[in-house]
């Protein structure tokens, strides 16, 4: 365990935790909604501190990440819980449940990835921010020794825990779940908020890409795919990358999976307004690869996780004109 470094005590020994904006009223000997925060004396512990569930060398690709150091490994990291309640959860069985973990501690995790040659450490599988002081002092590690630190993250954090992270992140990538916060409260039990107030914040110091799961009948229509990539053009700027993928039938949700044709549709609609959009998860002939904006010239071919740089230059823009179509440099 390790004291969380974000709460306020209350009476009767009660604690309020400042991780989330749940915020979480916690008394003695209970537990937040993350189930990893608890009360112990009237002081508030992180329980996963060091408790790895899923560690592995995974292409950049698979966070999705298309525009920072394409065709590059990542050492990939996470633990067990959420601060969301999502019955469609594609990892449900380490954010759900508390499955089986093993300890690596920071400096472990940073050897691993340098022995592998990663190019840094990515923090995912389940949300990364309700594990902050395990990923803040990993950070602070890999930032020392030359790596890079990404976030794979539903975004729902306050702004004092991102404030803690901000200087040691170099690339996100956010799943907003839908530009409804309807969707949110109903689905997620949680608020859209928050989220968006992340992808602003981080894409100050950061770079951001953004994910789409569409779910059949929940946020698949064309009022959504538009005002999402909306937003992202208005907040974050047209070239921001946004990737639409594929739901499948997993723990509470039994709708139907996401078609292709779903997904095609919603990229259309995005790229009135979006100059990177790409469709994930599901065989489709458009899509995957990264083109020009300016001059239309293949700069990255992906087929799956086969990933070959064509006229990407090693400064990130296209061989072909020097467009800077947004590549962090490879």
């Amino acid at each position: 365990m390790r004291e969380s470094q974000l709460y306020e005590k209350l009476d009767a020994a009660g604690v309020r935790c400042g991780v989330c904006p749940h915020r979480c009223r916690i008394a003695p000997g209970k537990t937040g909604i993350c189930r990893q925060r608890k009360n112990v004396d009237g002081a508030l512990f992180l329980l996963n501190y060091a408790h790895v569930s899923s560690i592995c060398l995974d292409p950049i690709e698979k966070k999705p990440l298309y525009h920072f150091f394409p065709g590059s490994d990542i050492m990939s990291a996470g633990s067990v819980g959420c601060n969301f309640a999502c019955p469609f959860c594609q990892n449900y069985s380490i954010s759900q449940v508390n499955s089986h973990t093993h300890e690596v501690t920071p400096q472990q995790l940073v050897d691993a990835a340098n022995r592998e040659k990663s190019i840094g450490i990515a923090y995912t599988y389940n949300e990364p921010l309700i594990w902050l002081e395990y990923v803040l002092d990993t950070a602070r590690l890999a930032r020392d020794a030359g790596l890079k630190n990404l976030l794979v993250t539903n975004g729902y954090t306050t702004p004092e825990a991102y404030a803690k992270l901000a200087a040691y992140v170099d690339a996100l990538n956010v799943d907003i779940k839908s530009i409804d916060d309807a969707f949110y409260k109903r689905l997620c039990k949680a608020s859209l908020k928050p989220v968006l107030d992340l992808c602003v914040e981080a894409h100050k110091t950061a770079h951001v890409e953004i994910t789409n799961l569409v779910i059949p009948g929940e946020n698949d229509s064309d009022g959504n795919f538009a005002e999402l990539a909306k937003w992202i053009r208005q907040n974050l700027g047209h070239d921001t990358p946004l990737h639409f993928s594929a739901y499948y039938p997993t723990y509470k949700m039994t709708n139907p999976p996401t078609q292709a044709a779903t997904l095609i549709r919603a990229r259309k609609i995005a790229k009135d307004h979006l100059d990177f959009v790409y469709v994930g998860n599901v065989s489709v002939p458009e899509g995957n690869n990264t083109n020009c904006r300016k001059c239309g010239s293949l700069l990255v071919e992906r087929r799956g996780y086969s990933v070959k740089l064509r006229a990407l230059d090693e400064a990130g823009k296209c061989g072909q004109c020097g467009e800077d179509n947004r590549f962090v440099a490879r």
